[in-house]
């Protein structure tokens, strides 16, 4: 196995109440029990996506996109007992015997995230994050690869076939109110993301309990290399959003989805939207997992500022290139 994977490095840390070094985040004052606002905290904006005042819906999304690039979705239409059952299936995964869970290992040789794993940047100067993950695609059918869905619990696949139509609808929405928000026609954000070739990327984060959780951090402070995220969380706290200098816990609303504003929506809308800077703090004596999908752009599509948002009072704040290259750079930590 090339990394150990974090599940098994926590059941043996408990004992010795530690954790290994390559986890621990220097210098101290990095670190999350140190960094994490303590206070009043802000709420990030909660949305009622069911109000069928559009020019009010369009305003408040608007609003969240530009000044805090992270809202919740309430009355969203997918139903509660489908969350559970998405929550309940990939918890199942993480608690199979590890040999079972590395069937779905991403292989070494693979160009792509897809698969079960616990390193996704290529850095070795960085710390290791408190995290397993299972990566795959959802949706469209043409860019999934069942190798990588778990055959165990039996009903995986036909319930995150269930969660992927009722996303779809979701995403429509949140991508017409955006467009609206910006002046544009309700279409133009998701064209500029890849339209009907949009990839729905599914990741499970399995962050397992810790010791010494304010040492280390789940995954540390980034923006989505997405277009958008959305994002269902467990009941254990531990997203933070970084605004107005401090990290704030987010407020967790059982049933609301979490939206981020990612890079591509940032760049098509040169800069109007802000792609949001999280980190994930991790819990002592539970764990924490979330199912984020990232709505990605195919590989080969170039995104770049949209036209309309272009003139000589605006010039274009980004370089337009191809998405697969953005997202190598990113993951390889090379300028952009």
């Amino acid at each position: 196995m090339e990394f150990d994977r974090v599940q098994a490095i926590a059941s043996l840390s408990f004992d010795k109440e530690t954790i290994p070094e390559e986890f621990i985040i220097r210098p101290e004052k990095e670190q999350p029990a140190t960094t994490t606002f303590h206070g009043a905290v802000p709420e990030i904006p909660t949305i009622d996506i069911s109000d069928p005042n559009q020019e009010n819906l369009v305003r408040l999304i608007a609003d969240a996109s530009k000044e805090w690039g992270i809202f919740q979705v309430v009355n969203h239409g997918i139903p509660g007992d489908l969350i559970a059952k998405l929550q309940d299936v990939g918890k199942k995964f993480f608690e199979l015997p590890q040999e079972e869970k590395e069937v779905y290992a991403k292989p070494h040789d693979s160009t792509s995230i897809e698969g079960y794993g616990s390193k996704l940047q290529n850095n070795p100067q960085e710390n290791k994050s408190w995290v397993d993950h299972l990566f795959h695609r959802i949706w469209p059918p043409s860019s999934i690869n069942h190798q990588f869905w778990p055959q165990n619990p039996p009903s995986y696949r036909e319930v995150n076939e269930e969660y992927a139509k009722h996303m779809r609808e979701v995403t429509d929405k949140l991508f017409t109110a955006l467009s609206l928000g910006l002046g544009l026609e309700g279409h133009a954000l998701k064209e500029g993301a890849g339209g009907e070739d949009i990839e729905y990327m599914l990741k499970i984060n399995y962050y397992p309990p810790c010791p010494r959780p304010d040492l280390t951090l789940g995954v540390a402070a980034h923006t989505d290399l997405s277009a958008l995220t959305i994002l269902v969380p467990n009941e254990v706290p531990g997203l933070q959003i970084f605004k107005d200098g401090n990290w704030f816990e987010a407020k967790y609303i059982p049933n609301a989805l979490i939206i981020h504003i990612g890079d591509q929506i940032e760049i098509l809308s040169n800069g109007k939207y802000k792609a949001v800077l999280h980190r994930t703090t991790v819990a002592k004596d539970k764990a924490r997992m979330s199912w984020p999908v990232f709505l990605e752009p195919p590989g080969e599509l170039v995104v770049g500022p949209l036209p309309h948002l272009i003139n000589k009072d605006n010039p274009p704040k980004f370089k337009a290139k191809k998405f697969k290259d953005y997202m190598y750079c990113k993951l390889n930590h090379l300028p952009q």
